[in-house]
């Protein structure tokens, strides 16, 4: 085994410390890895991320909901739209996207260049969600009190679905202010049923979608996502000896580096 790959286990493995020690994050550095340690393509790296954030979710929505902080309803009513967005981006959008997108300035925009500059441009918010301390929400988090903006959570949802399907990221750090404001439910339960919904629309875009149109290397995906999940169980197991506050934060700073890392890499150098 090579040392870049032995780095990007590493990375799988810190993904998964990053969501057992903070509660979120660490699957936004899933694409960077694949992309850059292992050399997968643009549609491999986004394709297999969503895997992997999807199990990852599924381990957190599963400790979430032992603890009663999933509201079903209101994950099914915010993951439909969601899932059928990214559904149809994955099985239709992605594969008919051509190689050379424009001419702008005398750069040739490619598609890689165009999905990986968007996915820099959502860790930016991302890292912000970070820096910013949660806030607990005095509303009731009881399902009967749930109000439900039924238009806002369709465009809402199509909009995630989608960013989902084009970079590869679950998009925790939209889908919890929406649930707090549009659902005006508690902080906690909109944690616990982000992850749910993360978890379905990852899972079942990347089944309906790259599982049909691409040629999965499952051993290769299994390990990283089984090194991923082992990450989670001893971040966990480590979160009480860490001050959360501060891990969030300088997580927030690491991933507006990586940020401009990505920008770095697809518009500078690859220029050069």
């Amino acid at each position: 085994m090579e040392i870049i790959e032995v780095l990007g286990f590493c990375a799988a493995l810190l993904i998964g410390l990053t969501l057992g020690l903070i509660g979120g994050g660490g699957s936004i550095l899933a694409v960077p890895a694949l992309a850059y340690l292992f050399l997968l393509d643009e549609k491999l790296a986004t394709g297999y991320s969503l895997f992997v954030v999807g199990c990852s979710a599924l381990v957190g929505g599963f400790k979430q909901f032992q603890k009663g902080n999933v509201d079903f309803k209101t994950a099914l009513i915010f993951g439909l739209p969601a899932i059928v967005s990214v559904s149809l981006v994955r099985s239709f959008l992605i594969p008919i996207i051509p190689d050379e997108l424009f001419v702008f300035n005398g750069t040739t925009i490619t598609r890689r260049m165009a999905m990986f500059g968007l996915f820099a441009l959502v860790m930016i918010p991302a890292a912000f969600a970070m820096l910013k301390s949660p806030k607990s929400n005095s509303t009731t988090s009881n399902s009967k009190d749930v109000e439900y903006h039924y238009l806002l959570i369709l465009v809402e949802g199509l909009v995630i679905g989608a960013i989902t399907g084009i970079v590869g990221a679950g998009g925790g750090f939209l889908i919890i202010p929406a649930l707090v404001l549009l659902a005006k439910i508690d902080i906690k339960k909109a944690i616990g049923t982000s992850l749910v919904i993360v978890t379905l629309k990852s899972l079942i875009g990347f089944f309906l979608g790259d599982a049909f149109t691409m040629e999965i290397d499952w051993g290769f995906l299994l390990v990283f996502t089984a090194i991923a999940i082992v990450g989670i169980f001893v971040g966990t197991f480590l979160n009480s000896l860490f001050d959360g506050r501060k891990l969030r934060k300088g997580f927030g700073y690491f991933i507006l580096l990586m940020a401009g890392f990505i920008f770095y890499m697809e518009f500078i150098a690859s220029a050069t």
